[in-house]
């Protein structure tokens, strides 16, 4: 017997239609953010799931170790926050536009308070012919994963240094990588879970990206 589907998380839409219909394909200009992100999702054996990337690890950075969406700072040239996303999805993964199945659908644009920085979120469905995401530089990407849409459901308490000293946050932990932070957040709300008190401060507010 088939194993049963595990139970909705979140009060988005289930199927991957659903969840990207509720946006808009909005090519901004780089001026609306400093960084970019793609959530790419494919459809699981249960339940959609998002790629998401380890950071290598290197004591002078920041983000260094960091379980995040593929993406970064805005290039010189990029002319566009998608075309950042584009980039950055094919630098750090290696997929490129003909991988995903539709254009990138403009999610919402996000304070990311740690690094002092706009980021535009993104979203897109890998293509069924899609290569497969792997780390294409090692001094900065060390795994690249899939994350189930019901492990954002269950919240554990982990320890993280920052700035201020080691602090505790929540997280949710899918074969030994740790998410939280700024990243979590993003899928939660995406997945339109509750919002939870996090020590970093309070839920991202939307920010109109042509302000």
């Amino acid at each position: 017997m088939p194993a049963a589907p595990p139970a909705l998380v979140g009060a988005a839409p289930r199927s991957l239609e659903g969840l990207l219909h509720r946006f808009e394909p909005l090519v901004l200009p780089v001026s609306a953010a400093q960084a970019a992100v793609t959530v790419v999702l494919r459809e699981g054996t249960h339940e959609v799931e998002t790629l998401l990337i380890e950071r290598t690890a290197h004591p002078e950075d920041p983000a260094s170790g960091q379980v995040a969406l593929p993406g970064g700072h805005v290039g010189e040239g990029d002319g566009s926050l998608v075309t950042t996303a584009l980039r950055e999805l094919e630098e750090e993964v290696g997929l490129t536009a003909t991988d995903l199945n539709e254009p990138l659908w403009y999610v919402t644009t996000q304070f990311a308070a740690r690094f002092g920085i706009h980021v535009a979120v993104f979203a897109a469905p890998l293509a069924e012919a899609a290569g497969t995401p792997s780390p294409r530089s090692v001094e900065e990407v060390a795994h690249v994963f899939w994350l189930p849409r019901s492990a954002l459901g269950v919240t554990q308490r982990v320890h993280r240094e920052t700035p201020q000293g080691w602090r505790e946050f929540n997280a949710s932990i899918v074969d030994g990588h740790v998410l939280w932070g700024f990243t979590r957040r993003v899928l939660r709300q995406f997945f339109e879970l509750p919002t939870e008190d996090d020590l970093v401060g309070p839920s991202f507010a939307h920010v109109n990206p042509l302000a």
